[in-house]
């Protein structure tokens, strides 16, 4: 696969969705904001900040909602293979990431509890872009399953779709295993390891790790400071001006839930 293709894996990025916060039925809102959107270890917005926000509903054990998210990779993979492929194939608009999901959790025995659900990853205006410039549909689908046990929590995804655009690669698989600690006065340590498999396509494949301190304020208000690292090709996931999307990094947030 060309290099200038490969810049679209920037769209594999520490951790995964949002924790939900589901103990009481209706519908809650969060808003928030990041120094860089870090999804797998990997930057959705080359590296710099980005606003976020999504509602969720709840009913007993089933839940359902919607998250936001500005990124710029799409765009910025546009710009790579334009730069690479003059005259191009023009301009990019898909600023936002819209993720679907739905699922069930609930617990099994004491201290043993599950968590399985379906997610949509849409890229509105991303499909028609990345069709130009030869990668597949950067819009992609999942379905996970997560046990946690104590304060461990163990979680498989599997993409039935291709992987954010990379051509062939249905049916590739994250594997993510985390824990949080709580720490008192409203602190928590949650240490995170995971390894995207992206099927057919090796030298894509890597492992990310991140470490995460969480500050609950109280009224809805936290923010978390996070240190990020992958061992991404170098090579392989980078922006258009070749920096490099996995890199070690330090990632600031704030989100108000109400």
């Amino acid at each position: 696969m060309k290099k200038t293709a490969l810049v679209l894996v920037a769209g594999l990025a520490a951790g995964v969705l949002p924790t939900l916060a589901l103990a009481d039925d209706g519908l809650a809102y969060n808003i928030g904001a990041v120094s860089d959107y870090r999804y797998r270890g990997i930057s959705q917005s080359k590296l710099r900040p980005a606003l976020q926000g999504g509602i969720d509903y709840t009913k007993g054990p089933f839940y359902a909602g919607t998250w936001l998210s500005t990124i710029q990779w799409i765009d910025d993979t546009v710009d790579g293979y334009n730069a690479a492929n003059p005259p191009g194939v023009g301009s990019s608009s898909a600023p936002v990431e819209w993720d679907l999901y739905l699922g069930t959790k609930g617990e099994v025995v004491k201290d043993l509890s599950y968590d399985v659900g379906a997610l949509a990853y849409v890229y509105i205006g991303g499909a028609d872009a990345f069709h130009k410039i030869g990668a597949a549909d950067p819009n992609t689908g999942e379905f996970y399953a997560a046990l946690t046990y104590g304060v461990v929590t163990g979680k498989i995804s599997v993409a039935p779709t291709n992987l954010f655009g990379v051509p062939d690669s249905k049916w590739s698989q994250y594997y993510d295993l985390s824990a949080s600690f709580d720490l008192g006065s409203g602190f928590a340590l949650v240490p995170h390891a995971g390894y995207q498999n992206i099927a057919d396509h090796s030298a894509l494949s890597y492992a990310d790790f991140s470490a995460t301190l969480t500050k609950d304020f109280g009224s809805g208000l936290s923010a978390s400071l996070a240190i990020v690292a992958t061992d991404a090709d170098k090579d392989l996931y980078v922006t258009s001006d070749a920096k490099f999307t996995g890199r070690t990094g330090v990632v600031v947030g704030v989100k108000y839930a109400f």
